[in-house]
């Protein structure tokens, strides 16, 4: 599994050209893949980068839906219809596409920031309110991981 961490920040050049964080090149390069794709998120004003392995997996998950219904057929547009793969250069940049620039609302800096799997793009200002926001909300709503105690530790109540 992909593990992105942190939030970097890095300028945007008038070319629409963005470094990738040196951290987030090497869990690509861990993965054996340097192809990446960005798509606007469904939920934030926002762009998702997806490495091609975790996006395939995650978009193979249409298989499971009648193809020719409607559900299938949304999904698949909202996944497919707004994707670009796309590979850093040389120099460890990527270009963005002007739609996506345009939903995220980027102007001169980028915020990356590491979703374990995956990783997002945003204005710095905006990806520090979200931060802040599911801080808030995973304690409002006491939001804890499944499964048992981490991998060391016994679970709450019992002794080592």
């Amino acid at each position: 599994m992909a593990r992105f961490m942190g939030t970097h920040t890095n300028r945007l050049d008038r070319k629409g050209r963005v470094s990738v964080p040196a951290l987030f090149r090497a869990e690509l390069a861990r993965l054996g893949s340097d192809e990446i794709v960005l798509r606007p998120s469904h939920q934030h004003a926002c762009i998702e980068a997806w490495p091609m392995p975790a996006f395939d997996a995650m978009a193979s998950k249409l298989d499971r839906l009648d193809v020719f219904s409607a559900e299938q057929d949304d999904l698949a547009t909202a996944i497919f219809a707004d994707a670009y793969p796309i590979r850093p250069d040389g120099e460890g940049r990527i270009m963005l596409p002007e739609d996506l620039v345009a939903h995220a609302g980027l102007t001169e800096m980028v915020a990356f920031v590491g979703l374990g799997a995956k990783f997002t793009l945003w204005d710095p200002a905006a990806a520090k309110r979200r931060a802040e926001e599911a801080r808030g909300g995973t304690r409002d709503r006491a939001l804890t991981l499944p499964g048992g105690a981490p991998a060391g530790r016994p679970p709450a109540g019992e002794s080592a």
